[in-house]
């Protein structure tokens, strides 16, 4: 099976004040949840950015769906920021039909049967839904796409508890097999169930990337467990 992300010899810095990777090596297959594992300033967005075409590499390449990032990848990879980015004076339906003119592989139908699920109503005005239910609308709009390649930064961050596992099987019930989802978040605990690999970055540097069930397996403890004791200060 060839990847769907090839990622190689990558160098991306801040000017002179910040190099975050310095040889970044990374290959990722389709048809997998990925959970891209690490504590804050290790890099994590800065990838996701540079997947998304958001941010330029300064040397290396990175290859997606066999294409390198650009006005081909975009059309294949769908992002979904950690902040809000919608107009919030419109409504939701709104939204929907903006994204469906902007988006080939948007599927307006599938994002209604979420909206439902989740308890949406698409006549609602963006601004005035709580900060949880625009964290929803913004990942419905994002998984109503038949993309090859999701990325989540910090999906469930500003979601109650008791819906992160609603919105975690939405996620998983609603992304295209063929392609896989990127998940970066501090919520270890919430969504390792849900992991079929994880990734572990450390200052820009990966430190595990390893199946999930085999990783649990052979340390005998949760995602979890083994991330605070990988990263423990």
């Amino acid at each position: 099976m060839s990847n769907l992300v090839e990622i190689s010899q990558v160098k991306k810095g801040y000017g002179s004040k910040k190099m975050v990777f310095r040889d970044l090596n990374l290959n990722l297959e389709s048809g997998k949840i990925i959970g891209l594992l690490g504590p804050n300033g290790s890099g994590k967005t800065t990838l996701i950015k540079m997947l998304a075409g958001l941010l330029k590499q300064d040397m290396g390449t990175i290859i997606i769906d066999g294409n390198q990032v650009g006005a081909e990848t975009k059309s294949v990879v769908s992002y979904l920021p950690e902040r809000t980015y919608f107009n919030e004076s419109l409504k939701i339906k709104n939204l929907v039909n903006m994204f469906k003119d902007f988006y080939a592989d948007f599927e307006e139908e599938r994002a209604y049967y979420m909206m439902e699920l989740l308890k949406i109503e698409p006549d609602m005005v963006f601004k005035k839904l709580s900060k949880g239910n625009k964290e929803k609308v913004q990942l419905i709009m994002v998984m109503s796409r038949r993309a090859k390649l999701y990325l989540l930064d910090e999906p469930i961050a500003g979601v109650d508890p008791a819906a992160r596992d609603y919105i975690l099987q939405t996620i998983i019930s609603n992304y295209n097999p063929e392609g896989s989802i990127i998940l970066s978040t501090h919520l270890i605990q919430d969504i390792e169930n849900v992991l079929d690999d994880v990734i572990f970055i450390k200052e820009g540097e990966i430190v595990c990337h390893q199946n999930a069930d085999t990783l649990r397996n052979q340390r005998g403890q949760s995602i979890d467990e083994i991330f605070r004791e990988v990263f423990r200060c």
